[in-house]
């Protein structure tokens, strides 16, 4: 696995979408990132740090810049911001492991006490009887020079980097304000005859040491209480690391048994789960039977019956009795691991409402230096006998209050938040458009089986056609259906083994996505499908019309089996209707969505379905392309569509809906295609992750606003468009708290969406 140097999202080594760029090859998730890449392979190459194995230690980015990686903490090349891990490190829960917040905190309260000094001497010094103005211009500059020197220095060197790398930013208002203003208090403290009579004041020219500090100490405080918010941010996905146990009970040869670490648990072993404790790995029950809790990543709060032959999942808490399960998956192949691996990657992705601010931030810093500038001589030569001073004063205000930051994370806050509040939920969405698209959704396209369905059929009966006995055309199906992986051949296979009948090879197989299965089975050629398939195949069905129509009817699933050209029987699997599924489809409609089921069943077994749950528009008999031309169809028709599988033959409409969305409980195939997985697979989980949709872009929305606002309101303020009218001139350290002040908020606003309401009980009630 590797990251596409352009959107930085993860990227499988099988990718076809390649390049190679000085001697080494780069891999991208689609052509439209390799074309932006091989039309300016320098403007995605030259952030990046040169490659290293994941082993040589943890991957950081960049919130504002997730296409920005390296291996080690580091400041981001663009913005200047302090990178941080792709996956968060459980030690640095109590910022004890965050280097830039120790370091930022050792530096503000060192230097927070000379700052303090610094304000005192400024503001009373000339109360104080021996101490002459040019001493206290001495003292000023003597008490700030660690703070701009030490305290500051990171600002400096960040800001320096961002007019060597043409990248201008925060750091680089911050380094000129603050650097205006300290070197111009040092002209006038060593060389005061240089200024006219007018910059005299209290016996000195002015200087401005204590704004220098004070926007440094600031500055450095509202870092501090970025970076401590950010770090809530990820409060989610630091969870779901915590799940996992340390280690796992394992079972040995000898019937001995011994605690070992998880990491060296392998596939194929025995492990003992006891009462109380949490399943080590995925697997599947071998002995025993128990009740798990699985809301930690299902968010179904009832927990599961657990027995011999059902699945288990890694993490998840046994509760009453004692478990043998057998490891079949481990390491980052766990579900565990896959979920903590999309919510990063969902994370790190940029929402499509980021661009207006990403268009803006490109130009935000040389249009505040320009406001900058005009105003420095505006006031000098239009604001009279102090002009120059207030000039100064103005122009440094601009630089400082200025935050493009509070423009940068508006949305990356929003998104963060939300994908670990949807994680705990049993959401995941695969990155932040997904997000952004699923509030406009208003049309659900439903396939039947593991969606309305358990997913999970029930062999009713066989009926043979003619002379040919029910239990021989259940043994020829079964033998068939041996190379099929469809929940419908698991229940015809399972019944014959029940009944003892003996199965013969099949030979040949092939399968026909959504329709059937072909194969050779005792040296005759057997096909078993819909009706679709026995058209193509030329194979009347009418023998058993009547029949297959009564099963439908009582809302069985019918496959038609036939052999050398005729019809040889038929077979009824029954899959019952999952509990939540008729209280998901009311709260769906509620919320004003139009609901479609399709499904590969015939006509009759999917209206029943239909007419049960009170779904009016169903499509029955679909093949993959009909599910594919039912989306495109609807969304030529000025629909916004959501389509919801758990398939193989789902992968194709999944991927071109507007939103696709897989359950857990389906194929990887799906849940790839799509851009939101249910884990549980419960259909409830739309109407959550809907409302939360909802909650987020409202979210960012408000920081964007904020942001905007802000700045287009301080920065004529600081200028001094107020002055004329109200003689109100902005000092730079208001400024310096205003701009602390601006980053933080948004960051704040943002953490509010961990406790959105967006749960059983509000799903379905907003509206975008």
């Amino acid at each position: 696995m590797s990251t596409d140097p352009v959107c930085g999202m993860s990227v499988k080594a099988e990718s076809p979408h390649r390049s190679v760029h000085d001697g080494v090859e780069y891999r991208f998730c689609s052509a439209r990132c390799k074309a932006k890449f091989d039309a300016t392979p320098a403007a995605y190459l030259q952030p990046l740090p040169p490659a290293a194995p994941a082993a040589a230690g943890v991957e950081y980015t960049c919130p504002m810049h997730p296409e920005v990686r390296q291996i080690g903490p580091g400041t981001c090349p663009k913005c200047g911001m302090a990178l941080e891990p792709v996956l968060p490190d459980l030690a640095e829960e109590d910022d004890s492991g965050n280097r830039e917040y120790q370091d930022f905190r050792h530096r503000f309260w060192y230097s927070l006490p000379l700052t303090v000094v610094v304000v005192l001497l400024a503001m009373a010094g000339h109360r104080l009887d021996g101490l002459s103005p040019a001493a206290r211009s001495w003292g000023e500059l003597l008490l700030s020079l660690p703070i701009v020197l030490w305290a500051a220095a990171p600002f400096f060197v960040r800001g320096w980097q961002s007019v060597l790398r043409r990248s201008p930013n925060m750091w680089t208002l911050i380094g000129l304000g603050t650097g205006a203003a300290f070197v111009y208090s040092v002209v006038a403290t060593l060389a005061p005859g240089l200024f006219p009579a007018s910059f005299i004041t209290h016996g000195r020219i002015g200087v401005y040491f204590e704004a220098a500090a004070v926007i440094i100490s600031l500055t450095l405080l509202g870092q501090m209480l970025e970076l401590r918010a950010r770090s809530q941010t990820s409060a989610a996905i630091r969870s779901l690391l915590g799940l996992a146990p340390k280690t796992a009970r394992r079972l040995n040869a000898d019937g001995s048994e011994a605690d070992v670490p998880l990491a060296d648990v392998r596939v194929g072993d025995r492990l003992r789960v006891r009462p109380g404790e949490k399943v080590p790995v995925d697997g599947v029950v071998v002995d025993g039977g128990s009740a798990v809790d699985e809301s930690m990543l299902t968010g179904e709060p009832l927990p599961v019956s657990k027995r011999v032959g059902d699945k288990v999942i890694g993490a998840t808490l046994n509760t009453s009795g004692s478990l043998v399960i057998g490891a079949e998956k481990v390491g980052a192949q766990t579900v565990l691991a896959q979920i903590v691996q999309m919510v990063a990657q969902a994370q790190r992705s940029k929402a499509p409402m980021q661009r207006l601010a990403d268009v803006v931030a490109g130009w935000f810093v040389v249009a505040v230096v320009a406001i900058a500038l005009v105003s420095f001589f505006a006031w000098g030569f239009f604001g009279g006998e102090r002009g120059w001073v207030f000039g100064l004063i103005s122009g440094v205000s601009v630089l400082i209050i200025a935050c493009p930051c509070a423009l940068g994370l508006a949305t990356p806050m929003s998104i963060m938040v939300a994908t670990g509040r949807a994680a705990t939920q049993g959401i995941l969405f695969r990155d932040a458009a997904a997000i952004e698209h699923l509030r406009r959704i208003d049309t659900l396209i439903v396939d039947k089986t593991g969606t309305l369905t358990e997913g999970h059929p029930r062999f009713e009966r066989a009926v043979g056609n003619g002379a040919i006995a029910a239990d021989e055309v259940l043994r020829l199906a079964a033998s068939l259906d041996q190379g099929s992986e469809h929940p419908l051949a698991d229940a015809i296979v399972r019944a014959a083994r029940e009944r003892g009948l003996t199965l013969d090879p099949v030979e040949q197989f092939d399968s026909s996505t959504g329709i059937g299965v072909h194969g050779q089975v005792g040296g005759v050629r057997l096909c078993l499908g819909n009706t679709a398939l026995m058209e193509q195949e030329q194979v009347a069905v009418a023998p058993l019309r009547d029949v297959a129509d009564s099963l439908r009817g009582e809302g069985a699933s019918v496959v038609y089996l036939a052999g050398g050209g005729r019809l040889l029987g038929l077979l009824a699997v029954s899959d019952p209707i999952k509990a939540s599924t008729p209280e998901a489809l009311a709260t769906l409609r509620a919320a004003g969505l139009r609901v479609v089921m399709a499904t590969g069943d015939g006509h009759v077994t999917a209206n029943a379905v239909g007419r049960r749950l009170g779904i009016d528009e169903v499509h029955g008999e679909v093949k993959p392309a009909d599910k594919l031309a039912l989306v495109d169809r609807l969304q030529r028709a000025g629909r916004v569509v959501a389509m919801a599988g758990d398939g193989i033959n789902d992968a194709p409409a999944l991927a071109k809906a507007d939103v696709g969305i897989a359950m857990g409980t389906g194929t990887d195939v799906a849940m790839n295609s799509a851009q939101l997985t249910l884990v549980k697979g419960d259909l409830r989980g739309i109407a959550r992750a809907r409302t939360l949709s909802v909650a987020t872009v409202r979210n960012m929305r408000q920081n964007l606003l904020f942001a905007f606002l802000y700045n287009a309101l301080g920065v004529p303020v600081a200028a001094g468009v107020l002055y004329p009218a109200f003689g109100l001139v902005l000092s730079p350290i208001i400024a310096a708290l205003a701009m602390s002040f601006s980053s933080v908020s948004v960051v704040g606003n943002a953490l509010r969406l961990r406790h959105s309401g967006a749960d059983a009980e509000a799903a379905g009630k907003g509206q975008p």
